[in-house]
């Protein structure tokens, strides 16, 4: 009878592990473990427990890695079933991705003999060694793909395979907790698994500033410092907004930029904001991160929000009820952050409580920590959104003005005022154009009408509350 494909490459495995290790080792760590199946080229295994899984990860796993990708090729991948005993139901766990990317050695000699070039550097008569400071959880692996970031891990991926190409720079934007630094480590460990020879730096914006500071106040530092820069192959700037209202280290990395983008190296860059709303930053810094690509995250929809929690769990190897991960998926909306850490403080509970994850757990979980107040809307936050959504100045939307325009939009704001805040009919007169509660009345009950009888007006108010929802 002939062996099934999973035994058949786990036994060539096997027979070269037995040559590289001890035999007592071989026995005691390999010989219980249990190939299941082979599929898509993934061979998962059976191990005893999870301080099994731990040991093989931290003591043989560059053996075993090597081993199954001579058997299946450079895309194989391995997964663990964790059976702690005989009566229990094992999980399925993916191999924990540890490997710890280093940029190759490259010559650099420095102008102050007496201090090194950056933190990253390890001092050398010669040769530096660079840490790209790359966390290996923040692979393209991990990071799981919606209609909400599908533009930037394309472009990212693409820029993966060709550094350097026409999505230079990239410039990623959100707000927080969305993923925006996960990203831009996943493109540099994409990078560094693809293009080894490549030289990647990941560093936040605050970090640089600090060793630009440090670097002008030691003769020749600072030559050495853009020395340094100018050697990156892959140049990653987390959190570019914190540059604002510093113009030395915005003309340095001005010029590093400069000189990185018509070396055809690639930059990439991280905002809370998109490019044309950073504030305090050069005008020649803006106009060169609008050269490459743009691409905002946004935060999850709903089957996102579950894929991100089923990820987890199966990167955890923890088995979650469905419906418990349909629940948090629901209940916390705002960011990845928060669902991964609604996620963790459920495994946490779970786990030191000797607890199972139910719906009732669940429940006491996100109404400890996700916050469903809705969002109390001023005044002033109305006059604001509608002045946006007509495109008119504040003080044109209060003026005595009596064209059609600018009188509807300052009735619909009245209205929204009415509607969403706790003020006063002779409050909201007073806070929209110093009218009196009657005018208010009228502006309401003109609102209305229209809103009955004109479909296109009935649209711009319907836009302007969701405007106001959303934040």
């Amino acid at each position: 009878m002939s062996l099934s494909p999973h035994k058949i490459v786990w036994n060539n495995c096997l027979s070269i592990i037995k040559d590289n290790i001890q035999s007592t080792s071989f026995s005691t760590w390999f010989e219980p473990i249990v190939p299941l199946k082979l599929k898509n080229n993934v061979l998962t295994i059976e191990v005893p427990s999870h301080f099994f899984r731990e040991y093989i990860e931290e003591h043989f796993i560059d053996l075993l890695g090597h081993c199954l990708r001579k058997e299946l090729g450079n895309s194989a991948k391995l997964e663990y079933y964790v059976k702690v005993d005989s009566h229990s139901k094992g999980v399925p766990m993916p191999h924990q991705e540890q490997g710890q990317y280093q940029n190759r050695s490259i010559p650099f000699t420095r102008i102050n003999k007496d201090e090194v070039a950056s933190p990253y550097v390890v001092p050398g008569l010669r040769q530096v060694k660079i840490n790209p400071q790359l966390n290996p959880a923040y692979s393209f692996n991990n990071f799981v793909e919606g209609a909400c970031n599908k533009l930037a891990r394309t472009a990212g991926m693409s820029i993966a395979e060709k550094p350097g190409g026409p999505f230079n720079p990239l410039f990623i934007y959100g707000k927080s907790g969305l993923g925006k630094t996960h990203l831009a480590q996943a493109i540099g460990i994409e990078v560094k698994k693809k293009l080894p020879e490549k030289i990647v730096l990941y560093v936040s914006a605050n970090l640089f500033q600090i060793q630009f500071m440090d670097a002008v106040n030691i003769k020749n530092k600072l030559t050495d410092f853009m020395r340094f820069y100018q050697m990156i192959d892959i140049l990653i700037i987390d959190d570019v907004q914190d540059f604002a209202g510093k113009p030395g280290t915005q003309n340095a990395y001005f010029n590093i930029f400069n000189h990185l983008h018509q070396s055809g190296k690639q930059l990439i860059l991280t905002s809370d904001k998109a490019p044309v709303d950073l504030k305090d930053l050069d005008d020649r810094l803006l106009s060169r991160f609008k050269w490459g690509l743009s691409a905002e995250l946004q935060s999850p929809d709903y089957p996102t929000r579950l894929a991100i929690l089923e990820k987890k769990a199966y990167n955890e190897g923890v088995e979650v009820p469905a419906e418990v991960l349909e629940f948090i998926a629901r209940q916390v909306t705002t960011n990845v952050r928060e669902i991964e850490g609604t996620f963790c403080s459920l495994l946490a509970q779970s786990t030191i409580n000797k607890k199972p994850i139910t719906m009732q757990l669940a429940r006491v979980i996100t109404d400890r920590l996700v916050n469903n107040t809705p969002k109390e809307i001023t005044v002033q936050e109305i006059k604001k959104a509608v002045c946006q959504y007509f495109d008119i100045a504040p003080d044109v939307l209060l003026s005595k003005t009596r064209k059609r325009e600018i009188c509807q939009a300052r009735q619909i704001a009245m209205y929204l005022s009415r509607n969403h805040t706790k003020n006063s009919l002779s409050t909201i007169g007073s806070l929209v154009g110093g009218k009196d509660h009657a005018t208010v009345l009228h502006s309401c009950n003109t609102v209305n009408n229209l809103m009955d009888t004109d479909r296109m007006f009935r649209q711009y108010v319907t836009d302007i509350e969701k405007q106001l929802k959303n934040g």
